[in-house]
């Protein structure tokens, strides 16, 4: 019973994906970012508002930081895989966000002191290959002549913007309480992107749009976060973090059955290398001797 709810937030997390795809072409990525966190922000303000004001002073010193968070996490991140869904696939969304587990844990080795594993270096390899495969069409010489498609390199920076910001979350361990903590990194992402807001062309809202926004806030945004926390309360964090690593194979299979995506022979091989190389990572904790 208890594996219901990694497993939960990982079906909402991979139907997110599938969302952000479904929105390329629709709504102005800028547009549908906003909205979101807007959203999300007059859902909580009633139940969170009050309590946030009570705990203002312990709040006030961490303001920098809850910033940079908000930023981080909730702003630049959605943002950027908004931007990349016009260009890439679902599937290789997915595939490359699956790589945000290592990329938290080399910046651990890089600036918390942790020491480097053996599954560490040889899944950061095995990952990276499993990227470059899915990336270049199977054909990751291509990478040379042709470069990166522009989409899968901002999915890239967007899992790397999240990779610190979950980086962050342990190395400064706040001690507000979760769910004030998220409250004010919504409200940090609706300032941030209502420049990008203003500037940006608007569709409006219709049926469709609402449909996509709703999802994004409600489930994505709201009902996930907390199921996953309570998946943590449950079976610890090593273990919910193993359920990350169905990410990809999740957004697959959605985006297949939703958008009609064809799943190409190198899909599965990048696909299981990656996962592979995030799997050698997490379980091999032997260190590297110096």
């Amino acid at each position: 019973m208890n594996y219901l709810f990694p497993l939960t937030a990982i079906l909402i997390w991979a139907g997110n994906t599938v969302v952000t795809k479904m929105s390329a072409g629709a709504i102005h990525p800028a547009e549908i970012g906003f909205y979101r966190w807007l959203l999300a922000a007059l859902l909580f303000t009633p139940f969170m508002l009050p309590a946030v004001w009570l705990n203002r002073a312990a709040i006030r010193p961490h303001l920098g930081k809850v910033f940079v968070l908000g930023v981080l996490g909730m702003a630049l991140y959605q943002s950027l895989a908004y931007f990349a869904a016009g260009i890439t696939s679902a599937t290789n969304m997915g595939i490359i966000l699956s790589l945000m587990p290592l990329m938290s844990l080399a910046l651990s080795i890089a600036w918390l002191g942790q020491r480097l594993s053996y599954g560490a270096l040889l899944g950061a390899l095995v990952s990276l290959f499993g990227v470059l495969e899915v990336v270049s069409a199977g054909h990751p010489a291509s990478l040379l002549q042709q470069g990166l498609n522009s989409g899968d390199l901002l999915m890239l920076v967007a899992t790397l913007a999240y990779a610190l910001y979950s980086f962050l979350l342990k190395k400064w361990q706040l001690r507000l309480p979760p769910m004030q903590l998220l409250y004010l990194q919504v409200l940090v992402a609706i300032v941030v992107l209502l420049p990008l807001f203003l500037l940006s062309d608007k569709t409006g809202l219709n049926s469709q749009i609402i449909g996509l926004v709703l999802y994004a806030c409600v489930l994505a945004s709201m009902v996930a976060p907390l199921v996953w926390m309570q998946a943590v309360h449950r079976l610890g964090p090593s273990r919910t973090t193993l359920f990350f690593n169905l990410l990809p194979l999740v957004t697959a299979l959605i985006a297949a059955a939703v958008l009609d995506e064809q799943l190409a022979s190198y899909h599965l091989v990048g696909g299981l290398l990656t996962l592979a190389g995030v799997v050698l990572a997490e379980r091999w904790t032997t260190p590297i001797r110096r």
